[in-house]
Order: C-alpha cells, then sequence, then structure tokens
C-alpha cells in the first residue's frame, strides 16, 4: 500500500452513514404473528452483485418495520428501521446522509465509533416497541445483548477513482474511517485495515473492520455488503449468548460435581444429567438454526464477502468457544450418567446381595423347624 501526504484535502465524497445496533431479545421470533400485530413487511432477498436472480436465500426471511427518526444532541436527524430474525434478533439501522471531504468523513467516524453510545439510546425504544407484539417473542430474555456497527457508505467520489486509485491515494484515510481514529495510523497498522479489503468490480470497494466498515459503491451495490454485514453481526451475537449460557451451564454442573460424596449420592446426578442433556440439545438446535439462516448457494462473492465480515467480527471465535464448550458439557454428560449407570449396578448387586440373604436366612430357619 501506497499513502500520501495526510495534510487535508478537499476531495468531495457523498453517501451515507449507518449505524447497526442488534440485540438478542429472545429465544425464537415467530414473524408471522409479528406481521400481524405490527406495521411491518416481510424482507426480499438480498441482492447480488450480479445481474442475475438472488442466490442468497434466506430460510425465513426477516421482518421489516420502520422506525421513527432519532434525532442526536448535534441536530443530526437519523431516520431508522427495525428488522426482525426469527432466531432471536432485533437489528436496528439508523443512516444519515453526508456529503463532506475526507476530513469530514473522519471526524464523524470517530465521534459515532467512540462518542456515542447509541445502544443505551435505542433500546428503551425497542422494548417499547416490541411491547405491543409481545405474543410473537418467545422466552424473551430479561437482558439483552447487544452489538452495535458502523458503515461509512460513500457513493460518489470526485473523479469516480477505482478502488485500486481509491486505496492508493486515499488508503490511510479509509484506515482512519474504520478505526475511527482521528489521528494518522502508523503504516503498518493501515496495512492491517487494508488486508480485510474485498472487491467485486473495477469500481468498487468493501474495507472491514471489527467494528466498521467503509463501503464504496453504488446504493444497489453495497446492498450485499451492508445485509451480510449484519447478518454476520447478528451471528456473532447469537454465539456470545450461547457461550455465556454455556459458560453458567457448566458452572453449576462443575458445582453439583465439587458437592457430590458417596456412591448413593450420585444417584441425584440422573436428574441433572437429563436436564444437562436438554440445555444440549436446545443449543445445538438453536446454533443450527442461527447459522443455517441464510444459504449460500453460488453466489461465491457473497459467500467471499460474508466470510470476510465473519472473521473481522469474531464470529468464528466465538463458534469455536461454543464448540469446545458443548463437547465439554457433552463429556461431562457422559461422565453423570456413567458415574449414575455405575451407582444402580452398585444398588442392584446390593439387593440381590440382600435377596440372597433373606432365602437363605429363610432357608436355614426352615430347616430348623
Amino acid at each position: 500500500m501506497a499513502t500520501t501526504d495526510p495534510t487535508p484535502v478537499s476531495t468531495a465524497l457523498s453517501g451515507f452513514v449507518l449505524v447497526l445496533i442488534q440485540f438478542d431479545v429472545c429465544e425464537e421470533i415467530r414473524l408471522d404473528q409479528l406481521q400481524h400485530a405490527a406495521n411491518a413487511r416481510t424482507l426480499r432477498q438480498p441482492s447480488t452483485k450480479q445481474a442475475a436472480p438472488s442466490y442468497v436465500r434466506y430460510e425465513r426471511p426477516p421482518v421489516l418495520e420502520r422506525l421513527d427518526a432519532l434525532t442526536l444532541e448535534s441536530g443530526e436527524r437519523l431516520e431508522g428501521a427495525i428488522k426482525y430474525f426469527d432466531y432471536g434478533v432485533v437489528s436496528v439501522a439508523y443512516q444519515l446522509p453526508f456529503a463532506g471531504n475526507w476530513d469530514d468523513l473522519i471526524r464523524l467516524s470517530s465521534r459515532w465509533v467512540w462518542d456515542v453510545d447509541f445502544a443505551s439510546r435505542i433500546e428503551p425504544i425497542i422494548r417499547r416497541s416490541l411491547e405491543r407484539s409481545s405474543a410473537a417473542f418467545i422466552k424473551p430474555y430479561d437482558r439483552w445483548l447487544s452489538e452495535d456497527y458502523f458503515i461509512f457508505h460513500v457513493r460518489d467520489a470526485a473523479g469516480s477513482p477505482t478502488a485500486d486509485q481509491l486505496i492508493q491515494e486515499h488508503g490511510h484515510r479509509i484506515a482512519q474511517v474504520v478505526r475511527g481514529d482521528r489521528l494518522t495510523l502508523a503504516e503498518g497498522e493501515c496495512r492491517e485495515v487494508l488486508q480485510s479489503q474485498i472487491s467485486y468490480y473495477a469500481n468498487d470497494l468493501a474495507v472491514i473492520g471489527w467494528n466498521a466498515a467503509f463501503v464504496y459503491d453504488s446504493a444497489a451495490g453495497a446492498e450485499t455488503a451492508i445485509q451480510l454485514l449484519e447478518y454476520a453481526n447478528s451471528q456473532l451475537l447469537e454465539f456470545r449468548y450461547y457461550d455465556e449460557l454455556l459458560t453458567g451451564v457448566l458452572d453449576e454442573v462443575y458445582d453439583l460435581l465439587g458437592q457430590k460424596r458417596g456412591r448413593f449420592a450420585r444417584w441425584r446426578l440422573a436428574r441433572r444429567a437429563r436436564d444437562l442433556q436438554r440445555v444440549l440439545l436446545d443449543i445445538g438446535e438453536l446454533t443450527e438454526h442461527a447459522d443455517n439462516a441464510i444459504k449460500f448457494l453460488s453466489d461465491m462473492f457473497a459467500a467471499r464477502l460474508y466470510r470476510l465480515a465473519a472473521a473481522k467480527v469474531g464470529v468464528p471465535d466465538y463458534k469455536d468457544l461454543v464448540a469446545r464448550k458443548l463437547k465439554t458439557a457433552e463429556n461431562l454428560h457422559q461422565d453423570m450418567t456413567e458415574q449414575f449407570n455405575e451407582s444402580r449396578a452398585f444398588f442392584l448387586e446390593v439387593v440381590v446381595v440382600l435377596i440372597l440373604l433373606i432365602e437363605l436366612y429363610y432357608a436355614f430357619k426352615g430347616k430348623g423347624v
């Protein structure tokens, strides 16, 4: 990557800045009931880069509902919408039109990423919104996990540069936008940020970071990246929830095993083992449901973009954590079952011995008579 002198430039940019705030609100959302209870519609299938029928298919397309505009202290007025995924995630997207130069975009990125607490502002709005359709939310959670993500979508840049030209001339500024940093980053840090870039045509570009992304594309072209970034973050949220749930379950099992003393006390492990097995089945079903919510059939660019986005936001890391904890839980379940079976076998042996002793007693007693 080559960089230029980081002095301010007046290159004109225009587009939108989006903030995605997602909440894990329940175990499942009944989308059909939700549509009847709210002024919502089913989202159409995601678009693709190619001028061809959609090859990215939701198993159950999310439901979309418009939200009232949100006004920040700065006077910025954001238009919003809420999207409901059937696996219990509510995704809120607010966007603000943008026009200015690179320095303006960098300042806006830094302020939005670090200075504005969107989640705390929006959660009360979403809770009120969900109250009117509560029957559609299965096993709602009292405490919501949340994730936020920022997308800086540039639709037009002066001179209509190609992706290569944009990286060559403004790579360090793109890195600042993705990092949300007002100061010029070191060369190595810029290279690290720009390694996560992807393009389909010569005139489109996406640079994806762990909490923000820079997208240079038309409105239609950027739709694929925006929806897949949203989906990747919803997956992260789900696997974070499963990780916390499994941590709590394993802690309870470890405490239980630590308290057990004696062979007959193991009988109480049977009920706990059944409870643990039920939790494992539930989590396995839910993770498969969330993991397969969207299918990439033959759109290889969408699949590559999703893998890149998922890797940057941390989906594989949490997925591996969940897989390891599931394996540990399965081993514990097997151990608890074996301990119970040993206790049952010992008990049966004792019963058999007692029966033999009783029979012998009456047999000898009868002979004595």
